[in-house]
């Protein structure tokens, strides 16, 4: 099959969930024997030219590059190349680029369009009130306009039912374990030393939760300090701006009273992979998300993980000590001090089932061929449906 996949700023993926989602996605259809076109921007690329990785095409194609309209634009242009060039399947990414999807219903009949619903975008308080109402109806046209619409966590699922009556296919993100890194040569650059910090990965937005955990952090320090186990305890904030610019310098301004506060921004390869395998433990403060692959990579590396109760992340973690009240920066102090005065073997099984988790649930040989049996149905070719060891 010819599939065309829109909606994502780019592979290979370098920040974002949903460029992780894509790139691995992607390149596991072309493993089962597909031709696959990733629609890019190339600001996110760094490149003006198209090119292939991994077997992928990747097409950069321009976009009006602004906070509200970035997405939007290039869906749009994404959307007619992609009709010019008779794609068996047209997959869109998120509830954004959902608006258009009834493009190619309409002028392409034969083409099947697929839909994910990744976050329910419109809470993200950077939005104004324009951008949540279209972010609101783009949440109508994934469950409406596309022939078969996937949510990625049983939260979103049941919110697709409840609000719009659609019943989707619930696939939620993958990651596949893999050793962790032996070096931490990359942690000298940022001060660090292995176990002996915190880390949150995320795109430094408010509803991300960073100045939670910053104000937490420093009230840590100031109320615990004494302790042996905090008083060289670092936090690693891996992350940068994303149209927040604003914001990021709040972030900056909150922990510039604590120099054992450490900004790395986006990291990725070798420099990411050891910022996770060799962190004490991860924090994700977020009040609203998909499937966060922060977590699923961090519990990959069976590291434990201390997060905010929200149903994504609860699908996730049922162990009360790693699980804190949403928004409420005196709980997350008190959790990340109890957590962190956990005996070491404690803290190693914590790591350990969440490590067995991912591999049990949450692997992309379990939940590929969910996906292609979704595109197999769409394209009415039931022999496209693989095994699961297929991957």
């Amino acid at each position: 099959m010819k599939i065309a996949i829109i909606g994502q700023k780019g592979i290979p993926a370098t920040q974002g969930g949903v460029e992780r989602h894509v790139h691995e996605l992607s390149v596991r259809l072309v493993k089962f024997g597909h031709k696959v076109t990733v629609y890019a921007r190339k600001w996110y690329t760094g490149s003006d030219e198209d090119y292939k990785t991994e077997g992928v095409e990747v097409k950069h194609l321009p976009s009006v590059h602004t906070k509200h309209l970035d997405a939007i634009t290039h869906s749009i242009v994404a959307t007619l190349h992609a009709i010019k060039h008779n794609y068996d399947i047209i997959h869109y990414h998120g509830v954004g680029p959902s608006l258009v999807s009834w493009i190619p219903r309409l002028l392409s009949r034969k083409t099947k369009v697929i839909v994910t619903f990744h976050s329910i975008d419109r809470y993200h308080s950077k939005w104004n009130i324009i951008a949540k109402t279209m972010l609101r109806l783009g949440e109508w046209t994934a469950c409406n306009f596309p022939h078969e619409t996937i949510t990625i966590s049983q939260s979103l699922q049941k919110y697709c039912i409840n609000e719009f009556t659609t019943d989707t296919h619930c696939i939620p993100n993958a990651f596949d374990p893999k050793p962790a890194p032996t070096s931490s040569n990359e942690l000298d650059k940022f001060g660090l030393e292995k176990d002996n910090y915190i880390v949150m990965v995320s795109r430094l937005v408010p509803h991300k939760g960073a100045h939670l955990l910053i104000n937490a952090f420093n009230k840590l320090k100031l109320e615990r300090g004494d302790d042996e186990r905090i008083k060289n305890l670092k936090l690693a904030i891996v992350g940068g701006s994303a149209y927040t610019d604003k914001y990021v310098k709040q972030l900056h301004e909150m922990a510039s009273i604590n120099n054992q506060i450490i900004f790395t921004d986006f990291q990725s390869g070798d420099a990411l992979e050891q910022l996770y395998a060799h962190a004490k433990l991860l924090v994700h403060p977020s009040d609203n998300e998909g499937l966060p692959f922060t977590v699923l990579e961090a519990m990959s590396y069976s590291k434990p993980v201390l997060v905010s109760n929200i149903p994504e992340h609860l699908e996730l973690i049922d162990d009360p000590r790693a699980i804190f009240t949403t928004r409420n920066t005196r709980n997350l102090e008190k959790k990340l001090y109890s957590i962190l005065s956990l005996p070491e073997e404690n803290l190693q099984g914590l790591g350990q089932r969440n490590k067995n988790t991912i591999e049990r649930h949450y692997t992309w040989g379990k939940l590929m061929p969910k996906i292609v049996e979704v595109y197999g149905e769409q394209a009415d070719e039931p022999e496209l449906v693989a095994s699961e060891g297929v991957a």
